[in-house]
């Protein structure tokens, strides 16, 4: 069974329940994305996932396996906010670090092919940031957690970055999240909304609007 599913999750910070009861599951070749306001939980919920957070209570399962922290499993690729990979390092190596099994698809990228000796700090921020996303992409993981792989990025690098993830749905499912709701809605299998530390099923805008999330139409 090609999904993993993550359930009844708990999490607070200082005392203030950020996660109540959160449900998720995404299955190979599915896009499920997560919207959110900020603070409601959206990256805390990736990294309870992965396993760099650990929650009051989860139920986690990868393949009707019971896995405590996903990256123990090397079924997970984790693509933070922020720029993780050290700006030192020139791209022919860090495709060398990251991928393995779908190495050769990466390299016929144009960011990857044109640049390879170059240091991925000198790329510009969009270019970096798109090394990065399709870095986790093209990884051995089989389910992809992206947090905010569209910020600040033009439309072209949004296009681009779906036409990969589109290339690799036959082999993975993929978790975003980001704040470009109507990027996540029009594009996602299934999206959910968190909120209130709950999490709610999302077909539309005017689910967003009945959920608080975007202000309610005026008549």
């Amino acid at each position: 069974m090609d999904e993993f599913f993550v359930d009844s999750v708990q999490h607070s910070f200082d005392g203030r329940p950020v996660l109540n009861n959160v449900y998720l599951k995404c299955g190979v070749g599915e896009v499920v994305g997560v919207l959110g306001r900020n603070g409601c939980g959206k990256s805390t919920l990736l990294k309870i996932i992965f396993g760099t957070i650990s929650p009051h209570y989860k139920h986690l399962r990868i393949d009707d396996k019971i896995v405590s922290k996903g990256f123990l499993t090397g079924e997970f690729a984790y693509l933070s906010q922020s720029f993780f990979i050290p700006h030192y390092l020139k791209l022919g190596v860090v495709v060398k670090l990251y991928t393995n099994k779908y190495q050769n698809l990466l390299l016929k990228l144009p960011v990857f092919r044109d640049n390879l000796n170059e240091k991925i700090g000198s790329l510009s921020g969009g270019y970096r940031r798109l090394a990065e996303t399709l870095l986790m992409i093209y990884s051995d993981a089989k389910y992809v957690l992206l947090d905010e792989p569209f910020s600040q990025l033009s439309p072209f690098l949004i296009e681009e970055i779906k036409t990969n993830i589109n290339l690799m749905l036959s082999y993975k499912g993929f978790v975003i999240t980001d704040h470009y709701y109507q990027h996540v809605l029009n594009y996602a299998s299934r999206t959910i909304l968190l909120h209130n530390g709950c999490n709610y099923n999302i077909n539309n805008l005017d689910d967003l609007r009945l959920h608080g999330y975007l202000p309610s139409m005026l008549h």
